[in-house]
């Protein structure tokens, strides 16, 4: 991948997303924090249609440690391994009730937290904080796998090998356009590639029609 096509890429995107930003629902910058380890392996959609009503009676960490466990499942339970969550989320703010959210402020210190991963941590950060990390879920990392920014098999690696790759400020830009571009355009199945501007230097599109043609001519 040269330079050039990484800016093509990063162009692209900021003209399809201008105003990019998180579709998670919150109020307050701890409510944020839950909503993302919510969002593992469950959608945006999914996350806030609970968190509209369930945030309404939690604010901080202290509002989950008063409710009683079951309580907290009724309204989680809509969301994928929500039992896990709420188990884990409890073990999280029992933590922040008593050190506060602004002593994590780092990625490693996040992970510290329970069901909080590197992705996560990104994630919070570069909302919270602008800074320069992109968070890399199996979405993201399919994504820059087949636009050949990257050449990995796991979202982990891709984690390693695109700081290597990318400028800091590019991480910024790339944080909230790429994961809109997955979830609108780049999609898992049927990707809309006909009407994407980067298919010409796109490795998907090209083995796509490659296969194409050598069914054609089979």
């Amino acid at each position: 991948m040269t330079k050039e096509n990484i800016k093509l890429i990063i162009n692209y995107l900021d003209k399809l997303f201008p105003d990019a930003k998180t579709e998670l629902y919150y109020e307050n910058e701890f409510q944020l924090l839950i909503a993302i380890i919510m969002s593992a392996q469950t959608t945006d959609k999914q996350v806030n249609k609970a968190n509209k009503v369930f945030f309404k009676v939690f604010e901080n960490p202290n509002d989950w440690l008063k409710l009683w466990q079951n309580s907290i499942q009724n309204y989680l339970k809509t969301i994928w391994f929500y039992k896990t969550k709420a188990k884990n989320i409890y073990r999280t703010c029992e933590i922040l009730s008593k050190n506060g959210l602004n002593n994590f402020d780092t990625i490693e210190k996040l992970q510290t937290l329970y069901w909080v991963w590197i992705k996560t941590a990104k994630v919070f950060l570069s909302i919270t904080k602008n800074t320069q990390v992109l968070g890399i879920d199996t979405h993201v990392h399919r994504v820059l796998n087949r636009l050949w920014i990257v050449k990995t098999k796991s979202p982990l690696e891709t984690d390693k090998k695109v700081e290597e790759i990318l400028k800091k400020e590019d991480l910024v830009r790339l944080h909230h356009t790429l994961i809109l571009f997955w979830r609108y355009n780049c999609i898992a199945r049927n990707p809309k590639c006909d009407l994407c501007e980067l298919k010409q230097i796109c490795r998907y599109y090209k083995e796509v029609n490659l296969t194409k043609n050598i069914s054609k001519n089979q």
